[in-house]
């Protein structure tokens, strides 16, 4: 079975490697796919990333902590609630279930008959806020994402 865990990972936080640990820890899952959507947006207050940052970001964070494979994949917006499920399948292949913290997704995903599992993140800890306290250099910021990664996300 194939999990899709589909979010912007903006940045990659404890709350997105807390639910990738949850998936990991699920027996009928064998492979997790996961989407970066909006791939094509970087340097702006809400998409400040690259993808290929959230990549490398996403890539180190789960080296030694996840044990199933995984697969990363660039999902561009293309801004048309009817079709973005098809554009998504169409780049990630076949998957069984999808993971989404996000409304719209979880929406658009049970309207295309997709199974929809509930992401339950264990820190209080949003992207937005996340960002707002990165950009702030606020001190508590680093203590929302992997250690693994700090160094990354400060370049």
């Amino acid at each position: 079975m194939k999990a899709l865990f589909i979010g912007r990972f903006q940045p990659f936080h404890l709350g997105h490697l807390s639910v990738l640990a949850d998936i990991d820890k699920t027996p009928e899952i064998a492979k997790i796919l996961i989407g970066i959507g909006s791939s094509q947006y970087h340097g702006t207050e809400d998409n400040p990333l690259t993808f290929e940052k959230r990549k490398e970001m996403i890539e180190i964070a789960i080296k030694n902590e996840i044990k199933k494979p995984c697969q990363i994949y660039a999902v561009p917006d293309i801004h048309d609630d009817q079709f973005w499920v098809s554009h998504v399948k169409e780049i990630v292949g076949d998957f069984d279930l999808v993971y989404s913290g996000n409304s719209r997704v979880t929406k658009l995903f049970k309207q295309a008959e997709c199974e929809v599992k509930p992401v339950e993140f264990k820190y209080d800890i949003s992207g937005t806020k996340l960002r707002k306290m990165i950009k702030e250099n606020h001190p508590e910021w680093k203590k929302f994402i992997p250690k693994s990664i700090t160094n990354t996300i400060a370049q």
